[in-house]
């Protein structure tokens, strides 16, 4: 057997891109990494740019080509369940329903080996999860990114899995998300609809397009409106990666505080010496998406009951809340 200890990402610079710092552009462009862990790849001689080594504090320009040598951990052949705590919301013999905190990741992906959601559902059912995906995805049925809150359902056996699965396949789950976002909305309510594909300048993200991808549908509603940012709600008539967060970057409602789509950034035509501070001041209260899955609903696949599930809004995102109300 073959052990992969390293893998090769090659990044062309296209045109327009403005000078900025490698350092800087790799960890906006390379997915789970940080800024010091790209500056330890450079000490370390492991990124080139056009063949030469670099400085961390050189500046990428059209038509480089960046080489970047990423030291791989062996993938361990099977997932081995870890005593992580877990929010459990909901539990039976068949299903459960867990309230997923930021930071944690759903399943074992690259560079993501343990400390995911699946390892600790691993340990709490004691290894009684559905398998119709795996081992690494044992008993996942729908996902939530990373950085991103809230509740997800867990299958314990196949039927039960193949029974839900159907279901958001259908389209006939209830999911609510609650975000900040950027701006005031012309409209209380609205819908959002464009296709979702790989962004062609990264293919590490994704952008509306016209001609290509999957469709994407979503609905959202104001709840309150602050200076500059907005509390709504959404409702997804699909379930596309990344699909919210593309979507309020397309109509230029950014959420707040997302590193990857805008939110960091003060944008809508705000005077920024005015907001500047107050932005930062709330950046530190926050350190991810303001984006929490706060309402699930589905039929239980054998009692055939309608359930449905609320979680509060985590601290960090409350504490923002509370700041803008002041």
């Amino acid at each position: 057997m073959t052990i992969i200890t390293e893998k090769k990402l090659v990044l062309k610079i296209t045109e327009g891109q403005k000078k900025e710092r490698i350092d800087s552009y790799l960890a906006n462009h390379i997915e789970f990494t940080s800024r010091s862990k790209i500056q330890k790849l450079i000490k370390g001689n492991l990124v080139t740019v056009n063949g030469n080594v670099i400085k961390a504090n050189y500046l990428v320009e059209p038509s480089d080509e960046i080489i970047v040598t990423i030291p791989v951990t062996p993938r361990p052949e099977n997932v081995e369940a870890e005593n992580i705590p877990l929010d459990i919301v909901y539990e039976d013999e068949y299903l459960l329903v867990v309230n997923k905190p930021a930071g944690m990741v759903v399943h074992p992906s690259l560079g993501n080996y343990s400390g995911t959601l699946v390892h600790a559902l691993l340990y709490h059912t004691q290894n009684k999860l559905s398998n119709i995906n795996g081992d690494v995805r044992a008993g996942i049925i729908h996902r939530i990114d990373k950085d991103t809150s809230g509740l997800l359902v867990v299958a314990k056996n196949e039927n039960v899995h193949s029974e839900i699965a159907k279901q958001f396949a259908a389209h006939t789950t209830e999911r609510e998300y609650w975000a900040l976002c950027w701006g005031k909305f012309k409209n209380s309510t609205g819908e959002i609809i464009g296709n979702i594909a790989r962004n062609k300048k990264d293919r590490k993200l994704f952008a509306v397009s016209k001609d290509e991808g999957k469709h994407a549908h979503t609905f959202y509603e104001v709840i309150e409106e602050f200076d500059f940012l907005s509390l709504i709600k959404l409702n997804l008539k699909t379930g596309r990666t990344h699909q919210i967060r593309v979507h309020l970057d397309y109509i230029n409602h950014n959420i707040f505080g997302d590193p990857v789509y805008g939110g960091r950034r003060i944008n809508y035509g705000y005077e920024y010496p005015k907001i500047k501070a107050r932005v930062n001041n709330l950046l530190k209260l926050i350190d991810r998406q303001a984006l929490h899955a706060k309402t699930l609903g589905f039929i239980h696949p054998v009692t055939k009951k309608k359930m449905t599930f609320d979680s509060p809004l985590p601290n960090d995102f409350n504490n923002v809340l509370m700041e803008l109300k002041k």
